[in-house]
């Protein structure tokens, strides 16, 4: 098994990786600092370090302002709160003027566990994604996540990175490189392709490989941006396998599969089937549980590609 990696300290240790290159690195928080790891930028810059305390549309302003002032602002607190309790100051102050600001949020989806549904991110993705001229990243792994983070340090307009409560799996080695608007492929097959993001990749992963014992070989495509989404992977994967499921800790609506579907439709329509939370909100329970009641796990995914490939064939 791979080693499991806190995503929310691999930022937070690049986050002082970039503080020491580039003093116009500023960091906000609002008053998360030890859950979304940015303390460690606060301890080492604290000159460069702004809690905002609970005031998510002050601190989005905030990061605004020093954006429009020339530094490069990460501004971090929970998911559920940012798009979700600032998506005016989001949409007014940063995305019509498409400001260098960069959104890393943590304890996306229903892995939050305990907290229950008020601290459980289920739309963010939809939001995030309607802003036009931003760019959405969900990273699968904590080496993913450190090369996301510089990759928004190093491009101009407004990114939104989306991270997870728990620790996840290493899907790639130290020789990965992240590319913006890349899907990257972890496993090839002709027999149906699998679409996951963030904490679902792991399992599409697990789910290949069992489905590869019965003879069932998949392509696995780690879709960790979202926006800019990699079309040209998709019409590759939708010609070569015919058959696609997607995978997504978000609901059903407005994330991934609504975005491979529009992609599908209009260029090489394909059987699909959706892993992602229907139409609800979650219960409060502990993240490996919740994952299972809502259909979020590697078995789930393998009965959807046994779905999907029975409907291909008689498409």
């Amino acid at each position: 098994m791979p080693p499991e990696i806190s995503l929310r300290e691999a930022y937070g240790q690049t986050l002082v990786e970039l503080g020491r290159e580039n003093p116009d690195i500023v960091v906000l928080d609002a008053d998360l600092s030890k859950s979304t790891m940015t303390q460690f930028f606060a301890k080492e810059f604290p000159e460069r370090f702004f809690d905002c305390g609970i005031a998510e549309q002050n601190m989005v302003s905030i990061a605004a302002g020093l954006a429009a002032s020339g530094k490069i602002p990460f501004a971090s607190t929970f998911a559920v709160f940012a798009p979700g309790r600032c998506f005016d100051q989001v949409r007014m102050s940063v995305a019509q003027p498409r400001l260098n600001v960069k959104l890393v949020v943590t304890h996306g989806g229903i892995t939050v566990g305990e907290d229950g549904t008020s601290h459980q991110s289920i739309e963010d993705l939809s939001l995030a994604c309607s802003l036009p001229g931003f760019n959405v990243i969900v990273p699968a792994d904590a080496i993913e996540t450190a090369q996301a983070v510089k990759t928004a340090a190093a491009t101009f307009g407004p990114f939104y990175i989306r991270l997870c409560r728990p620790k996840a799996p290493l899907v790639h080695d130290q020789s990965y490189r992240f590319t913006l608007g890349k899907a990257v492929t972890l496993n090839e097959g002709r027999d149906a392709t699998i679409i996951a993001i963030g904490l679902m990749v792991a399992p599409a992963l697990e789910a290949a490989a069992k489905l590869k014992r019965d003879g069932i070989n998949c392509t696995v495509l780690n879709m960790s941006t979202l926006k800019p989404i990699d079309e040209a992977a998709i019409i590759k994967a939708s010609a070569e396998t015919g058959a696609f499921v997607t995978a997504e800790e978000h609901l059903k609506h407005g994330g991934l599969g609504s975005i491979v579907a529009q992609v599908v439709a209009k260029n090489r329509p394909v059987p699909m089937e959706l892993i992602a939370i229907k139409d609800t909100y979650a219960q409060s329970g502990k993240p490996a549980e919740l994952l299972e009641r809502y259909g979020l796990t590697a078995k789930d995914i393998e009965k959807a590609v046994r779905r999907v490939i029975a409907r291909a064939r008689t498409h």
